[in-house]
């Protein structure tokens, strides 16, 4: 047996830590150098904006008074642990599973932080079309997105998550 095979999905953890630090810094480089809902262009479909989003995806509950703040924090922090338990159940070879659940971990506690630090999440990201506007996100928000996408490709192509025998 390998001794990847002998390992649980923990072994992850590095690309949790590793988007964790990229998110980090990436939102530190816009705040430090841009100003509140500054815009700067790069191609004709993308640029960098700065803006704050108080609630979730597509700013779902941003204008719902401030107790947002900390229901999505309580459900961050409960993904997070149970994402982590998942991962430590898990055999490390099953590389699509155990990527899936270390990429939602990252976004999870990379927006998790933005939430109990300032109120707010810093996203940046803008992708449009003309007069079409994707919503504004962050290296978090990516993470979660490819993470969910990993995890639907594993439910309908992967095979069943065996349990780390520790």
């Amino acid at each position: 047996m390998s001794k990847l095979a002998q390992k649980s999905g923990l072994v992850w953890l590095w690309l949790s830590l590793l988007l964790l630090v990229i998110d980090f810094a990436s939102k530190t480089l816009v705040v430090n150098t841009m100003t509140y809902q500054e815009s700067i262009n790069l191609l004709p479909v993308f640029s960098i904006t700065y803006v704050h989003n108080y609630g979730a995806a597509y700013s779902f509950l941003s204008d719902a008074g401030g107790w947002q703040r900390w229901f999505l924090s309580g459900i961050a922090i409960a993904i997070s642990a149970l994402l982590v338990w998942w991962l430590k159940r898990l055999p490390a070879t099953n590389k699509v599973l155990c990527g899936a659940y270390a990429l939602v971990l990252a976004g999870a506690i990379g927006n998790l932080y933005d939430r109990i630090a300032y109120g707010y999440v810093i996203d940046f990201i803008h992708v449009f079309y003309k007069d079409s506007h994707f919503p504004v996100f962050n290296i978090a928000d990516c993470a979660i997105c490819i993470g969910a996408a990993l995890l639907l490709f594993d439910a309908f192509t992967g095979e069943s998550p065996k349990e780390h025998k520790a």
